[in-house]
């Protein structure tokens, strides 16, 4: 399944609209962002290869790991992979569903939460 560059921006903006507004305010300082795929260095750093990339990651601090004694200096950042999404996707309806997983998957990171919790709640 292939979509537009643009259209895969609106879907993942519907995906962050969808979030309930009670953990969007919380997300003030982090920056939703749409790759084509992940650098070597995410790569690297998740431990995973260009042959089976992630849909999705976070990167910075989650809400759990900060201190009021060092503020973030930067954007925490949710990233959105557009090509594997699509590889793994045969229907719209199908991409849209997975944009948004990934969408909710990543959020629940910046928030805290784990993979082992993720996938308790189904988002792994």
């Amino acid at each position: 399944m292939k979509m537009s560059a643009k259209a895969f921006d609106r879907a993942v903006a519907r995906a962050v609209d969808r979030i309930p507004a009670e953990i969007r305010d919380l997300m003030e300082n982090v920056v939703v962002a749409v790759r084509k795929r992940p650098t070597q260095e995410m790569l690297d750093a998740v431990g995973m290869t260009a042959d089976d990339p992630p849909l999705g990651l976070y990167w910075g601090e989650s809400l759990l790991e900060r201190s009021s004694f060092s503020p973030v200096q930067y954007p925490d950042t949710i990233f959105v992979f557009q090509e594997p999404l699509e590889a793994m996707c045969e229907t719209l309806a199908e991409l849209e569903r997975e944009i948004e997983i990934t969408v909710v998957h990543e959020v629940a990171h910046f928030l805290g939460m784990d993979e082992d919790r993720l996938a308790d709640l189904g988002y792994a």
